[in-house]
């Protein structure tokens, strides 16, 4: 009898009651939610070097004081630099509406999203996804586009070649600090308002994120 009595004391003991049961529950829909906010937060900051004009920038630097003849510009030289200026511009539009997609067969495929849908590149325009209107463009891939445009604009506005060969003058401590707050401007409102597109230069680690799958 007496040793009855002590397994049943070690049965109850081991079997949680109901508080401590809801309350691990309710720890764990915490640790969960914790979790998705940290994936969202890190997949998103890892999406910046696509969504930001990146590889523009870096082109813009490089050749700017080729065209500008660091900063000792010509007529020849400010028309050049106008031209890659709105090259540059329409590069960082355009690549942030390039999106793929895979067919039935799961062959990739490249395109830039339209109004009704999406124009594939290695496809001719002929190749389309199974629901072509979850490709077309959004009013948040507008906000995308300019957010990348003032970027690239601010940078290349507050260049010293630049403000030299058009003859603008700025405080140091303007040209030297808006870009770098702006930059972290758009940085985050990147992340917190994220696209879903997987265009031209989007991380392959990425192309099956749950967070950035279309409904």
């Amino acid at each position: 009898m007496m040793d009855y009595s002590i397994q049943q004391d070690l049965i109850e003991s081991d079997q949680p009651d109901e508080e401590s049961y809801y309350s691990l529950r309710d720890d764990d829909k915490d640790e969960t939610r914790f979790i998705h906010v940290l994936n969202a937060v890190l997949s998103g900051t890892a999406r910046l070097n696509v969504l930001l004009p990146t590889a523009t920038i870096l082109a813009f630097t490089i050749f700017a004081p080729l065209l500008t003849d660091d900063g000792q510009c010509g007529i020849l030289n400010r028309w050049l630099m106008g031209v890659f200026l709105a090259i540059s511009s329409a590069s960082c539009i355009f690549f942030l509406f390039t999106d793929s997609f895979r067919t039935a067969r799961g062959r990739l495929y490249y395109g830039v999203a339209t109004f009704s849908g999406i124009w594939s590149f290695n496809g001719g325009g002929q190749r389309k996804p199974c629901a072509p209107s979850e490709y077309r463009l959004r009013s948040i891939d507008l906000f995308h586009a300019s957010l990348s445009l003032i970027a690239f604009l601010t940078f290349a506005i507050s260049h010293n070649d630049v403000m030299a060969c058009y003859h603008l003058e700025m405080p140091r401590k303007v040209t030297n600090s808006v870009p770098l707050v702006v930059g972290f401007v758009i940085s985050v409102l990147f992340v917190v308002f994220p696209s879903k597109r997987r265009g031209i230069g989007y991380p392959f680690l990425l192309h099956k994120d749950p967070l950035y799958t279309r409904n």
